[in-house]
């Protein structure tokens, strides 16, 4: 294997040999085939399988789906880049809501309950839109002393059903998604303060954080202005992958919770924007 290669899946964040701490999910060890691929140029099959601790059958079935989202071309042996494919993948369209909802379920909600260990001491919580911050929301629900400010109608249900204390942010409607966005709700969150603010996003590269709608992307930024502290919920599907709209720098956040270390790039990116990484335990799924 080459020496990008080794590097790619031996530095800190990226285990050399993850077999003994579990089975590293599907997308994970997707992600960083892709990452070795576009470092190298070219990954051996028998290389990959051995570095990550599966079967040469199992990178074999990832290097087909990697090859039908054209992220690769496989060869004899192995895979190269595709043509075009330089750099980080793009999501150009924003799945439904109910899809994402229904995509790594389990790993967003053991996001979610880990995201509850960092509420103790906060009074105003800013809940962005997004399927992990839904997911947190129910588990808020009725719990006393916070209150919590959104512009998804989806959380704001939830927590009103709860009889917990919400606010929502007052402006126009995006249906697709039931947010609340424009000038004047980002307007209306801008005159307020919250001591924590939890994100979401469609993607985090070493550039920065990205999502689709610029509609929302609006709202998430006010967020990241206005709140003390700043908690990025995102599952390891979205690890190097861009989209529409950048929102802010990897410096911008305090904290990110996810489900799996990061690729090794990507590790150091963050950990030179001083992030704090709180990888969420499969034990409390």
């Amino acid at each position: 294997m080459s020496d990008a290669v080794q590097t790619e899946f031996g530095r800190a964040g990226a285990p050399a040999h993850p077999g003994a701490q579990g089975r590293l999910p599907p997308q994970v060890r997707q992600s960083r085939i892709v990452a070795a691929v576009q470092a190298a140029g070219f990954v051996a099959v028998a290389d990959i399988a051995a570095d990550l601790s599966v079967s040469d059958m199992t990178i074999r079935r990832d290097l087909i789906e990697l090859e039908r989202e054209g992220l690769v071309e496989r060869t004899h042996g192995g895979a190269i880049a595709a043509e075009g494919a330089a750099g980080h993948p793009v999501d150009q369209v924003e799945p439904e809501f109910e899809a994402r909802l229904r995509r790594n379920r389990d790993t967003k909600e053991r996001i979610a309950r880990a995201a509850l260990a960092l509420m103790e001491g906060q009074r105003t919580v800013a809940l962005d839109v997004g399927t992990t911050t839904f997911l947190l929301a129910r588990h808020l629900a009725g719990q006393p002393g916070i209150r919590v400010f959104t512009n998804s109608l989806r959380i704001a249900g939830v927590l009103g059903a709860g009889r917990g204390e919400v606010y929502i942010a007052g402006g126009q409607i995006r249906g697709d998604e039931m947010t609340v966005c424009g000038p004047m709700a980002v307007a209306e969150f801008e005159q307020l303060w919250f001591d924590i603010a939890f994100l979401g996003v469609s993607g985090i590269t070493e550039d920065g954080l990205f999502d689709y709608s610029m509609d929302d992307s609006e709202m998430k930024r006010a967020y990241v202005r206005r709140a003390t502290r700043k908690v990025l919920l995102c599952d390891s599907s979205k690890f190097q992958r861009m989209s529409l709209v950048r929102i802010a720098a990897l410096a911008d956040i305090d904290v990110m919770i996810t489900d799996a270390p990061p690729p090794a790039g990507l590790a150091a990116a963050l950990a030179a924007a001083k992030v704090g990484i709180l990888v969420a335990d499969r034990a409390k799924a």
